[in-house]
Protein backbone atom coordinates (compact mmCIF):
# COMPACT_ATOMS: atom_id res chain seq x y z
CA UNK A 1 0.00 0.00 0.00
CA UNK A 2 1.12 3.54 -0.76
CA UNK A 3 -0.16 6.60 1.07
CA UNK A 4 0.37 10.28 0.28
CA UNK A 5 1.20 12.26 3.43
CA UNK A 6 1.80 15.93 4.21
CA UNK A 7 3.28 17.41 7.37
CA UNK A 8 3.69 21.07 8.26
CA UNK A 9 6.62 22.30 10.31
CA UNK A 10 8.18 25.62 11.23
CA UNK A 11 11.00 26.64 8.90
CA UNK A 12 13.60 26.36 11.65
CA UNK A 13 12.51 22.77 12.38
CA UNK A 14 13.55 21.42 8.97
CA UNK A 15 16.69 19.79 10.37
CA UNK A 16 14.84 18.09 13.24
CA UNK A 17 14.49 14.59 11.76
CA UNK A 18 12.96 13.12 14.93
CA UNK A 19 10.16 15.70 14.93
CA UNK A 20 9.42 15.07 11.25
CA UNK A 21 9.38 11.32 11.83
CA UNK A 22 6.87 11.70 14.68
CA UNK A 23 4.63 13.88 12.53
CA UNK A 24 4.80 11.36 9.67
CA UNK A 25 3.89 8.49 11.99
CA UNK A 26 0.93 10.49 13.29
CA UNK A 27 -0.21 11.36 9.77
CA UNK A 28 0.03 7.72 8.69
CA UNK A 29 -2.07 6.57 11.67
CA UNK A 30 -4.88 8.74 10.36
CA UNK A 31 -4.94 6.61 7.18
CA UNK A 32 -3.66 3.18 8.25
CA UNK A 33 -4.25 1.29 11.49
CA UNK A 34 -2.13 -1.83 10.84
CA UNK A 35 1.20 -2.81 12.37
CA UNK A 36 3.33 -3.21 9.24
CA UNK A 37 6.41 -1.01 9.06
CA UNK A 38 6.34 1.91 6.68
CA UNK A 39 9.13 3.48 4.66
CA UNK A 40 8.78 7.21 3.96
CA UNK A 41 10.07 8.77 0.75
CA UNK A 42 10.33 12.55 0.50
CA UNK A 43 8.45 13.97 -2.50
CA UNK A 44 8.26 17.78 -2.40
CA UNK A 45 8.76 20.85 -0.23
CA UNK A 46 6.87 24.14 -0.43
CA UNK A 47 7.11 27.34 1.63
CA UNK A 48 4.12 29.02 3.28
CA UNK A 49 4.94 32.53 4.46
CA UNK A 50 1.36 33.70 5.04
CA UNK A 51 0.03 35.15 8.26
CA UNK A 52 3.48 36.16 9.53
CA UNK A 53 4.54 32.55 10.14
CA UNK A 54 7.24 30.80 8.11
CA UNK A 55 6.15 27.22 7.57
CA UNK A 56 7.24 24.35 5.37
CA UNK A 57 4.82 21.85 3.87
CA UNK A 58 6.62 18.53 3.35
CA UNK A 59 5.05 15.86 1.17
CA UNK A 60 5.99 12.20 1.46
CA UNK A 61 4.90 8.82 0.16
CA UNK A 62 4.52 6.11 2.78
CA UNK A 63 5.19 2.58 1.48
CA UNK A 64 3.53 -0.03 3.71
CA UNK A 65 4.27 -3.71 3.08
CA UNK A 66 6.30 -2.97 -0.03
CA UNK A 67 9.57 -1.41 -1.05
CA UNK A 68 9.72 2.08 -2.62
CA UNK A 69 10.07 2.06 -6.38
CA UNK A 70 13.17 3.12 -8.22
CA UNK A 71 13.89 6.80 -7.65
CA UNK A 72 15.16 7.35 -11.19
CA UNK A 73 13.55 6.25 -14.41
CA UNK A 74 15.51 4.26 -16.98
CA UNK A 75 15.42 5.53 -20.57
CA UNK A 76 15.74 3.39 -23.67
CA UNK A 77 16.94 5.48 -26.60
CA UNK A 78 17.98 3.58 -29.73
CA UNK A 79 20.58 4.08 -32.44
CA UNK A 80 18.97 5.77 -35.45
CA UNK A 81 18.66 3.35 -38.36
CA UNK A 82 18.30 6.05 -41.04
CA UNK A 83 15.11 4.59 -42.51
CA UNK A 84 13.11 7.59 -41.35
CA UNK A 85 14.32 11.14 -40.84
CA UNK A 86 12.70 14.13 -39.17
CA UNK A 87 14.01 17.68 -39.48
CA UNK A 88 13.78 19.49 -36.14
CA UNK A 89 14.06 23.28 -36.52
CA UNK A 90 15.40 24.69 -33.26
CA UNK A 91 17.40 23.20 -30.40
CA UNK A 92 15.46 24.61 -27.45
CA UNK A 93 13.61 22.31 -25.04
CA UNK A 94 10.86 21.54 -27.57
CA UNK A 95 13.40 20.54 -30.22
CA UNK A 96 15.74 18.58 -27.94
CA UNK A 97 13.00 16.62 -26.21
CA UNK A 98 11.34 15.93 -29.56
CA UNK A 99 14.66 14.54 -30.82
CA UNK A 100 15.03 12.28 -27.77
CA UNK A 101 11.47 11.02 -28.20
CA UNK A 102 12.18 10.18 -31.86
CA UNK A 103 15.25 8.21 -30.79
CA UNK A 104 13.11 5.97 -28.61
CA UNK A 105 12.13 4.36 -31.95
CA UNK A 106 15.42 4.89 -33.75
CA UNK A 107 14.10 7.71 -35.95
CA UNK A 108 16.92 10.07 -36.96
CA UNK A 109 16.53 13.71 -35.87
CA UNK A 110 18.27 16.32 -38.02
CA UNK A 111 18.42 19.45 -35.88
CA UNK A 112 18.75 22.80 -37.65
CA UNK A 113 19.79 25.63 -35.30
CA UNK A 114 20.28 29.23 -36.42
CA UNK A 115 22.51 30.02 -33.43
CA UNK A 116 25.75 28.61 -32.11
CA UNK A 117 26.64 25.88 -29.57
CA UNK A 118 26.52 26.96 -25.93
CA UNK A 119 30.28 27.59 -25.55
CA UNK A 120 30.36 29.97 -28.52
CA UNK A 121 26.98 31.40 -27.62
CA UNK A 122 28.38 32.49 -24.25
CA UNK A 123 30.85 34.75 -26.07
CA UNK A 124 28.11 36.22 -28.23
CA UNK A 125 26.05 36.99 -25.13
CA UNK A 126 29.02 38.57 -23.37
CA UNK A 127 29.56 40.85 -26.39
CA UNK A 128 26.12 42.37 -25.88
CA UNK A 129 27.17 43.95 -22.60
CA UNK A 130 30.89 44.43 -23.31
CA UNK A 131 30.80 45.68 -26.91
CA UNK A 132 27.17 46.63 -27.42
CA UNK A 133 26.97 44.12 -30.29
CA UNK A 134 23.95 41.86 -30.78
CA UNK A 135 24.37 38.87 -33.09
CA UNK A 136 20.96 38.41 -34.73
CA UNK A 137 21.29 34.61 -34.72
CA UNK A 138 23.17 33.91 -31.47
CA UNK A 139 22.03 35.74 -28.35
CA UNK A 140 19.89 35.26 -25.24
CA UNK A 141 16.98 34.02 -27.39
CA UNK A 142 18.67 32.09 -30.21
CA UNK A 143 21.25 29.33 -29.97
CA UNK A 144 21.71 25.86 -28.55
CA UNK A 145 19.32 25.21 -25.67
CA UNK A 146 16.88 27.98 -26.58
CA UNK A 147 15.87 31.10 -24.67
CA UNK A 148 15.81 29.42 -21.25
CA UNK A 149 19.44 28.30 -21.28
CA UNK A 150 20.91 31.70 -20.45
CA UNK A 151 17.85 33.26 -18.89
CA UNK A 152 17.22 31.24 -15.78
CA UNK A 153 16.31 27.59 -16.29
CA UNK A 154 13.01 27.62 -14.36
CA UNK A 155 11.18 24.29 -14.49
CA UNK A 156 7.95 25.16 -12.71
CA UNK A 157 4.80 24.70 -14.77
CA UNK A 158 1.09 24.37 -14.18
CA UNK A 159 0.61 22.56 -17.51
CA UNK A 160 0.10 19.18 -15.86
CA UNK A 161 -2.30 17.96 -18.56
CA UNK A 162 0.12 18.44 -21.45
CA UNK A 163 2.31 15.47 -20.61
CA UNK A 164 4.40 13.80 -17.95
CA UNK A 165 6.14 16.54 -15.95
CA UNK A 166 8.02 14.01 -13.81
CA UNK A 167 9.48 12.40 -16.92
CA UNK A 168 10.80 15.74 -18.16
CA UNK A 169 12.45 16.39 -14.80
CA UNK A 170 13.87 12.86 -14.73
CA UNK A 171 15.45 13.41 -18.15
CA UNK A 172 17.07 16.61 -16.90
CA UNK A 173 18.44 14.66 -13.91
CA UNK A 174 19.68 11.91 -16.23
CA UNK A 175 21.73 14.51 -18.09
CA UNK A 176 23.19 16.12 -14.99
CA UNK A 177 20.63 18.25 -13.14
CA UNK A 178 20.53 18.15 -9.35
CA UNK A 179 18.02 15.59 -8.05
CA UNK A 180 16.42 18.28 -5.90
CA UNK A 181 14.47 19.42 -8.99
CA UNK A 182 12.41 16.25 -8.48
CA UNK A 183 11.21 17.44 -5.08
CA UNK A 184 11.30 21.25 -5.05
CA UNK A 185 7.92 22.90 -5.39
CA UNK A 186 9.42 25.42 -7.83
CA UNK A 187 12.33 23.54 -9.43
CA UNK A 188 15.13 25.59 -10.94
CA UNK A 189 18.40 24.52 -12.56
CA UNK A 190 20.20 27.85 -12.91
CA UNK A 191 21.70 29.48 -15.97
CA UNK A 192 25.22 28.57 -14.80
CA UNK A 193 24.43 24.82 -14.84
CA UNK A 194 21.91 24.38 -17.66
CA UNK A 195 24.40 24.79 -20.57
CA UNK A 196 26.36 21.68 -19.56
CA UNK A 197 23.13 19.68 -19.28
CA UNK A 198 22.18 20.82 -22.79
CA UNK A 199 25.64 19.76 -24.03
CA UNK A 200 25.13 16.32 -22.51
CA UNK A 201 21.81 15.99 -24.36
CA UNK A 202 23.46 16.95 -27.63
CA UNK A 203 26.25 14.41 -27.06
CA UNK A 204 23.68 11.62 -26.52
CA UNK A 205 21.67 12.60 -29.61
CA UNK A 206 24.80 12.66 -31.79
CA UNK A 207 26.03 9.38 -30.27
CA UNK A 208 22.76 7.76 -31.40
CA UNK A 209 23.02 9.06 -34.97
CA UNK A 210 21.26 12.41 -34.74
CA UNK A 211 22.68 15.43 -36.53
CA UNK A 212 23.19 19.05 -35.43
CA UNK A 213 23.65 21.85 -37.95
CA UNK A 214 24.53 25.09 -36.16
CA UNK A 215 24.61 28.58 -37.69
CA UNK A 216 21.96 27.34 -40.12
CA UNK A 217 18.90 29.55 -40.45
CA UNK A 218 15.79 28.18 -42.16
CA UNK A 219 14.73 30.50 -44.97
CA UNK A 220 12.00 28.44 -46.66
CA UNK A 221 10.06 25.18 -46.66
CA UNK A 222 10.30 22.57 -49.40
CA UNK A 223 6.66 22.10 -50.40
CA UNK A 224 4.95 19.66 -52.78
CA UNK A 225 1.45 20.34 -54.05
CA UNK A 226 -0.63 23.47 -53.99
CA UNK A 227 -3.67 24.99 -52.35
CA UNK A 228 -5.10 22.67 -49.68
CA UNK A 229 -2.78 19.79 -50.64
CA UNK A 230 0.51 21.39 -49.61
CA UNK A 231 2.97 18.91 -48.11
CA UNK A 232 6.21 19.98 -46.40
CA UNK A 233 9.05 17.70 -47.47
CA UNK A 234 11.90 19.52 -45.81
CA UNK A 235 13.50 22.92 -45.36
CA UNK A 236 15.96 25.22 -47.08
CA UNK A 237 18.57 26.67 -44.70
CA UNK A 238 21.31 29.22 -45.07
CA UNK A 239 24.34 27.39 -43.64
CA UNK A 240 28.00 28.40 -43.25
CA UNK A 241 28.57 26.61 -46.58
CA UNK A 242 25.73 28.35 -48.39
CA UNK A 243 22.12 27.45 -49.11
CA UNK A 244 21.32 23.79 -48.44
CA UNK A 245 18.22 21.59 -48.65
CA UNK A 246 17.33 19.18 -45.84
CA UNK A 247 14.77 16.56 -46.91
CA UNK A 248 12.83 14.49 -44.37
CA UNK A 249 9.65 12.53 -43.72
CA UNK A 250 8.38 15.29 -41.42
CA UNK A 251 9.43 18.66 -40.05
CA UNK A 252 9.08 19.66 -36.39
CA UNK A 253 9.05 23.44 -36.02
CA UNK A 254 10.44 24.37 -32.58
CA UNK A 255 11.76 27.86 -33.27
CA UNK A 256 10.83 29.74 -30.07
CA UNK A 257 8.92 32.95 -29.38
CA UNK A 258 11.35 35.35 -31.10
CA UNK A 259 11.71 33.90 -34.61
CA UNK A 260 9.55 36.46 -36.41
CA UNK A 261 10.96 35.45 -39.80
CA UNK A 262 9.47 31.95 -39.45
CA UNK A 263 5.96 33.40 -39.18
CA UNK A 264 6.61 35.42 -42.32
CA UNK A 265 7.63 32.24 -44.18
CA UNK A 266 4.39 30.55 -43.08
CA UNK A 267 2.38 33.66 -43.99
CA UNK A 268 3.70 33.38 -47.56
CA UNK A 269 3.15 29.65 -47.84
CA UNK A 270 -0.15 29.30 -45.97
CA UNK A 271 -1.54 32.49 -44.38
CA UNK A 272 -4.61 30.62 -43.11
CA UNK A 273 -2.29 28.63 -40.84
CA UNK A 274 -1.69 31.64 -38.56
CA UNK A 275 -3.85 33.54 -36.11
CA UNK A 276 -3.22 36.46 -33.78
CA UNK A 277 -3.26 35.59 -30.07
CA UNK A 278 -3.09 37.26 -26.71
CA UNK A 279 0.39 38.04 -25.42
CA UNK A 280 1.84 40.23 -22.65
CA UNK A 281 4.00 43.35 -22.51
CA UNK A 282 5.44 45.37 -19.64
CA UNK A 283 8.62 46.06 -17.71
CA UNK A 284 11.14 44.36 -15.44
CA UNK A 285 10.73 45.42 -11.82
CA UNK A 286 13.91 45.15 -9.78
CA UNK A 287 14.12 45.40 -5.98
CA UNK A 288 16.99 44.82 -3.59
CA UNK A 289 16.87 41.14 -2.75
CA UNK A 290 16.96 41.92 0.98
CA UNK A 291 13.76 43.97 0.64
CA UNK A 292 11.85 41.15 -1.08
CA UNK A 293 13.18 38.60 1.43
CA UNK A 294 12.09 40.81 4.32
CA UNK A 295 8.59 41.28 2.88
CA UNK A 296 8.02 37.63 2.01
CA UNK A 297 9.63 36.12 5.11
CA UNK A 298 8.27 38.78 7.45
CA UNK A 299 11.79 39.77 8.48
CA UNK A 300 12.61 36.25 9.68
CA UNK A 301 14.76 34.86 6.89
CA UNK A 302 17.88 34.98 9.11
CA UNK A 303 16.28 32.43 11.41
CA UNK A 304 16.14 29.81 8.64
CA UNK A 305 18.19 28.36 5.81
CA UNK A 306 15.64 29.45 3.21
CA UNK A 307 16.96 30.88 -0.04
CA UNK A 308 15.99 34.08 -1.82
CA UNK A 309 12.26 34.70 -1.63
CA UNK A 310 9.90 34.40 -4.58
CA UNK A 311 6.58 36.07 -5.28
CA UNK A 312 3.71 35.64 -7.70
CA UNK A 313 1.29 38.52 -8.22
CA UNK A 314 -1.79 38.91 -10.36
CA UNK A 315 -4.76 41.24 -10.64
CA UNK A 316 -7.34 42.45 -13.16
CA UNK A 317 -7.28 46.06 -14.40
CA UNK A 318 -9.85 47.36 -16.89
CA UNK A 319 -10.55 43.96 -18.36
CA UNK A 320 -6.92 42.89 -18.72
CA UNK A 321 -4.72 40.74 -16.57
CA UNK A 322 -1.70 42.38 -14.94
CA UNK A 323 0.70 39.87 -13.44
CA UNK A 324 4.25 38.90 -12.55
CA UNK A 325 6.15 36.58 -14.86
CA UNK A 326 9.51 34.79 -14.66
CA UNK A 327 10.31 35.99 -11.14
CA UNK A 328 14.08 35.76 -10.54
CA UNK A 329 14.99 35.80 -6.82
CA UNK A 330 18.61 36.71 -6.26
CA UNK A 331 18.95 37.25 -9.99
CA UNK A 332 19.87 39.66 -12.77
CA UNK A 333 18.13 41.67 -15.48
CA UNK A 334 19.67 40.82 -18.86
CA UNK A 335 19.56 42.24 -22.43
CA UNK A 336 17.54 39.90 -24.67
CA UNK A 337 17.33 41.72 -27.99
CA UNK A 338 17.71 39.64 -31.15
CA UNK A 339 18.96 42.44 -33.36
CA UNK A 340 20.48 45.92 -33.42
CA UNK A 341 18.50 49.05 -32.56
CA UNK A 342 16.14 47.33 -30.16
CA UNK A 343 16.00 46.87 -26.40
CA UNK A 344 14.41 43.83 -24.79
CA UNK A 345 14.91 42.90 -21.14
CA UNK A 346 14.53 39.56 -19.40
CA UNK A 347 15.56 38.02 -16.07
CA UNK A 348 17.81 35.16 -14.99
CA UNK A 349 19.23 33.57 -11.85
CA UNK A 350 22.22 31.37 -11.17
CA UNK A 351 21.55 28.14 -9.31
CA UNK A 352 22.56 29.74 -6.00
CA UNK A 353 20.19 32.72 -6.47
CA UNK A 354 22.58 34.84 -4.47
CA UNK A 355 22.82 38.22 -6.24
CA UNK A 356 21.91 41.43 -4.41
CA UNK A 357 18.73 41.90 -6.45
CA UNK A 358 15.45 40.18 -7.18
CA UNK A 359 13.42 40.94 -10.27
CA UNK A 360 10.30 39.95 -12.15
CA UNK A 361 8.49 40.93 -15.30
CA UNK A 362 5.28 42.79 -14.52
CA UNK A 363 3.25 42.61 -17.71
CA UNK A 364 -0.14 43.54 -19.10
CA UNK A 365 -2.32 41.17 -21.09
CA UNK A 366 -2.39 42.45 -24.67
CA UNK A 367 -5.02 41.40 -27.20
CA UNK A 368 -5.16 41.84 -30.97
CA UNK A 369 -7.66 44.71 -30.64
CA UNK A 370 -5.16 46.58 -28.43
CA UNK A 371 -2.69 46.84 -31.32
CA UNK A 372 -5.13 47.71 -34.10
CA UNK A 373 -2.86 50.55 -35.26
CA UNK A 374 -0.40 47.93 -36.51
CA UNK A 375 -2.83 46.02 -38.71
CA UNK A 376 -6.44 44.84 -38.78
CA UNK A 377 -7.63 42.47 -36.07
CA UNK A 378 -7.69 39.70 -38.68
CA UNK A 379 -3.97 40.19 -39.47
CA UNK A 380 -2.04 37.54 -37.51
CA UNK A 381 1.20 39.53 -37.73
CA UNK A 382 -0.06 42.83 -36.27
CA UNK A 383 1.16 41.85 -32.79
CA UNK A 384 4.64 41.20 -34.18
CA UNK A 385 4.68 44.68 -35.75
CA UNK A 386 3.64 46.24 -32.45
CA UNK A 387 6.33 44.28 -30.60
CA UNK A 388 8.98 45.37 -33.11
CA UNK A 389 7.88 49.01 -32.83
CA UNK A 390 7.95 48.97 -29.01
CA UNK A 391 11.41 47.39 -28.90
CA UNK A 392 12.72 50.03 -31.32
CA UNK A 393 11.05 52.79 -29.31
CA UNK A 394 12.62 51.42 -26.13
CA UNK A 395 16.04 51.59 -27.82
CA UNK A 396 15.39 55.18 -28.91
CA UNK A 397 14.49 56.10 -25.32
CA UNK A 398 17.51 54.18 -24.01
CA UNK A 399 20.95 53.82 -25.55
CA UNK A 400 20.13 55.71 -28.74
CA UNK A 401 19.15 58.78 -26.72
CA UNK A 402 22.78 59.00 -25.58
CA UNK A 403 24.03 59.28 -29.15
CA UNK A 404 26.19 56.20 -28.62
CA UNK A 405 24.81 53.78 -31.22
CA UNK A 406 28.26 52.24 -31.85
CA UNK A 407 29.24 52.16 -28.19
CA UNK A 408 28.61 49.46 -25.54
CA UNK A 409 26.08 51.84 -24.00
CA UNK A 410 23.88 51.47 -27.08
CA UNK A 411 22.12 48.69 -25.14
CA UNK A 412 21.49 50.89 -22.10
CA UNK A 413 17.86 50.43 -21.08
CA UNK A 414 15.43 53.22 -20.18
CA UNK A 415 14.47 53.09 -16.50
CA UNK A 416 12.44 54.96 -13.90
CA UNK A 417 11.89 54.60 -10.19
CA UNK A 418 8.49 53.06 -9.45
CA UNK A 419 7.51 55.92 -7.15
CA UNK A 420 8.33 58.44 -9.90
CA UNK A 421 6.42 56.39 -12.49
CA UNK A 422 3.36 56.50 -10.23
CA UNK A 423 3.78 60.21 -9.45
CA UNK A 424 4.38 61.19 -13.09
CA UNK A 425 7.78 62.80 -12.59
CA UNK A 426 11.33 62.18 -13.85
CA UNK A 427 13.83 60.19 -11.81
CA UNK A 428 16.77 62.43 -11.01
CA UNK A 429 19.00 59.49 -10.09
CA UNK A 430 18.76 55.72 -10.47
CA UNK A 431 20.03 53.09 -8.00
CA UNK A 432 22.68 50.53 -8.81
CA UNK A 433 21.22 47.75 -10.94
CA UNK A 434 22.10 44.24 -12.05
CA UNK A 435 21.57 45.27 -15.70
CA UNK A 436 25.17 45.45 -16.92
CA UNK A 437 24.77 47.46 -20.18
CA UNK A 438 23.63 50.39 -18.07
CA UNK A 439 20.47 52.45 -17.54
CA UNK A 440 19.17 55.76 -18.87
CA UNK A 441 16.72 57.82 -16.75
CA UNK A 442 13.55 57.97 -18.82
CA UNK A 443 9.90 58.98 -18.51
CA UNK A 444 8.36 55.55 -18.96
CA UNK A 445 5.10 57.07 -17.72
CA UNK A 446 5.03 59.27 -20.85
CA UNK A 447 6.11 57.05 -23.72
CA UNK A 448 4.91 53.54 -22.82
CA UNK A 449 1.63 52.88 -24.65
CA UNK A 450 -1.16 54.23 -22.48
CA UNK A 451 -3.09 50.96 -22.30
CA UNK A 452 0.03 49.38 -20.77
CA UNK A 453 1.26 52.23 -18.57
CA UNK A 454 -2.09 53.02 -16.93
CA UNK A 455 -2.75 49.37 -16.13
CA UNK A 456 0.75 48.97 -14.70
CA UNK A 457 0.12 51.88 -12.33
CA UNK A 458 -3.08 50.35 -11.01
CA UNK A 459 -1.48 46.92 -10.88
CA UNK A 460 1.42 48.14 -8.74
CA UNK A 461 -1.00 49.70 -6.27
CA UNK A 462 -3.01 46.47 -6.06
CA UNK A 463 0.16 44.42 -5.53
CA UNK A 464 1.29 46.71 -2.73
CA UNK A 465 -1.90 45.96 -0.81
CA UNK A 466 -1.12 42.23 -0.82
CA UNK A 467 2.65 42.58 -0.57
CA UNK A 468 3.22 45.67 1.54
CA UNK A 469 6.44 47.37 0.54
CA UNK A 470 6.31 46.36 -3.13
CA UNK A 471 5.98 50.07 -3.92
CA UNK A 472 9.30 51.28 -2.58
CA UNK A 473 11.77 54.12 -3.23
CA UNK A 474 14.22 51.34 -4.12
CA UNK A 475 11.94 49.69 -6.72
CA UNK A 476 13.19 50.20 -10.28
CA UNK A 477 11.31 49.80 -13.58
CA UNK A 478 13.43 48.74 -16.58
CA UNK A 479 11.86 48.71 -20.06
CA UNK A 480 10.72 46.82 -22.02
CA UNK A 481 9.68 43.21 -21.41
CA UNK A 482 8.15 42.04 -24.69
CA UNK A 483 9.10 38.38 -25.18
CA UNK A 484 7.02 36.63 -22.52
CA UNK A 485 5.22 34.80 -25.32
CA UNK A 486 4.57 35.05 -29.03
CA UNK A 487 1.74 37.23 -30.45
CA UNK A 488 1.08 34.56 -33.10
CA UNK A 489 -0.28 31.03 -32.99
CA UNK A 490 0.41 28.45 -35.69
CA UNK A 491 -2.82 26.53 -36.10
CA UNK A 492 -2.60 22.76 -35.89
CA UNK A 493 -4.96 19.81 -35.98
CA UNK A 494 -6.09 18.79 -32.49
CA UNK A 495 -5.66 15.10 -33.21
CA UNK A 496 -2.54 14.92 -35.38
CA UNK A 497 -0.75 18.14 -34.27
CA UNK A 498 0.00 18.85 -37.94
CA UNK A 499 -0.15 22.44 -39.15
CA UNK A 500 -3.64 22.94 -40.57
CA UNK A 501 -2.43 24.37 -43.88
CA UNK A 502 0.86 22.49 -44.28
CA UNK A 503 0.92 18.73 -43.90
CA UNK A 504 3.99 17.04 -42.42
CA UNK A 505 4.80 20.27 -40.52
CA UNK A 506 4.48 19.94 -36.75
CA UNK A 507 4.67 23.30 -34.93
CA UNK A 508 5.47 23.00 -31.23
CA UNK A 509 6.84 24.85 -28.23
CA UNK A 510 6.65 28.55 -27.48
CA UNK A 511 7.01 29.61 -31.10
CA UNK A 512 3.88 27.69 -32.06
CA UNK A 513 1.80 29.53 -29.48
CA UNK A 514 0.88 26.26 -27.78
CA UNK A 515 3.23 26.30 -24.77
CA UNK A 516 5.24 28.61 -22.54
CA UNK A 517 8.34 27.82 -20.52
CA UNK A 518 10.93 25.06 -20.53
CA UNK A 519 8.87 22.13 -19.22
CA UNK A 520 5.65 22.76 -21.14
CA UNK A 521 7.69 23.26 -24.33
CA UNK A 522 9.60 20.04 -23.71
CA UNK A 523 6.32 18.16 -23.24
CA UNK A 524 4.89 19.73 -26.40
CA UNK A 525 7.98 18.66 -28.35
CA UNK A 526 7.57 15.13 -27.05
CA UNK A 527 3.89 15.14 -28.00
CA UNK A 528 4.58 16.23 -31.58
CA UNK A 529 7.31 13.62 -31.97
CA UNK A 530 4.96 10.96 -30.62
CA UNK A 531 2.34 11.90 -33.23
CA UNK A 532 4.95 11.34 -35.95
CA UNK A 533 5.92 7.99 -34.43
CA UNK A 534 2.28 6.92 -34.25
CA UNK A 535 1.58 7.84 -37.88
Amino acid sequence: MIFDLSVVIKAQEESDKNLIQKKLNAALRQKYSGDERAEFVFVKKSIDARHGQLKLCLRYKAYVGQKPGQAQKEFSWRKADGDKKVVVVGSGPAGLFAALKLLERGVQPIIIERGRPTNERKRDIAAISVKGVVDADSNYCFGEGGAGTFSDGKLYTRSNKRGNIDEILQIFVHFGADQKILTDAHPHIGTNKLPQIINNMRQKIVELGGEFHFESRVVDFIIDGANAAKNVRGVVAQTPDGSKKFLADAVILATGHSAADIYEIIARASPQSLEAKTFAVGVRVEHPRELIDTIQYHGKRGQTNLGAAEYRLTTQVQGRGVYSFCMCPGGFVVPSATGPEEIVVNGMSAAERNSAWSNAAIVVETRPEDVADFGPATDPLSGLRFRRWLERETWRQGGASLGLENNPNSNAAPAQLMVDFLAGRPSQTLPKSSYTPGLVPSRLDQWLPQFIGERLKKGFKAFDKNMKGFISPDALLIASETRTSTPVRILRDKASFECLGLKNLYPCGEGSGWSGGIVSSAMDGQACAQKILDF
